[in-house]
């Protein structure tokens, strides 16, 4: 529980806000009776909710291969279940890239520490112009948070991604192939808006 919701709650309620109405739960086989306890088919909410397992720690861009009956021929947008996002101007943000007919749109928003995250350096018209992970010497402050809307190209992307050297399909990879396309957008959470990482004990007590 994040306050008095547990965790899910919140990036559900981030997809509701950009309109997005059919969710599919890629979570490890062990978990899903207990997401399925808690949120049943989502009608309660006026959603539906679906299930799909990731059998293996294959990496977050398996989740397109995993889900490429789902999107069918639609757009897609992935968040990571243990990221929150508020803010006044989030809602405008989320519609207007809700049904991207082409390219890719990545959400960021300037750190402190941006060493411990994927970094995205963008010119004046909101194109990325580089990305890396992890930066030892960041290009820049604005942090790629796990809000992503892609186009329905990013399954046929996804399959001819290679895994990394820890074994997984890497999502940073992917957005690489966006870039070298000049189709991946940055949309800036300014100061009005607020993202955090829960997936540490250290980022759920901030």
């Amino acid at each position: 529980p994040i306050y008095n919701k547990p965790t899910i709650y919140y990036p559900l309620t981030t997809l509701m806000l950009a309109g997005i109405r059919d969710i599919l739960i890629i979570t490890n086989r062990g978990e899903k009776a207990s997401f399925e306890r808690l949120l049943r088919d989502g009608n309660q909410w006026g959603v539906n909710i679906q299930y799909a397992f990731q059998e293996n720690p294959n990496g977050i861009a398996e989740a397109f291969i995993i889900a490429e009956e789902f999107i069918g021929g639609n757009s897609i947008c992935l968040i990571l279940g243990d990221n929150l996002f508020f803010g006044h101007e989030l809602q405008a943000k989320l519609l207007k890239n809700s049904s991207i007919d082409r390219g890719a749109t990545i959400f960021t928003q300037s750190v402190n520490d941006p060493e411990r995250y994927g970094v995205v350096d963008f010119n004046q018209e909101y194109k990325a112009i580089h990305i890396e992970e992890k930066p030892k010497n960041p290009r820049s402050n604005y942090a790629i948070t796990g809000l992503y809307f892609f186009d329905n190209k990013v399954v046929q992307e996804s399959k001819k991604l290679n895994p990394s050297e820890r074994g997984e399909l890497e999502i940073t990879d992917l957005l690489h192939e966006y870039l070298k396309q000049g189709e991946l957008n940055v949309e800036i959470l300014g100061r009005g808006c607020g993202w955090f990482d829960t997936g540490t004990f250290d980022s759920l007590y901030e």
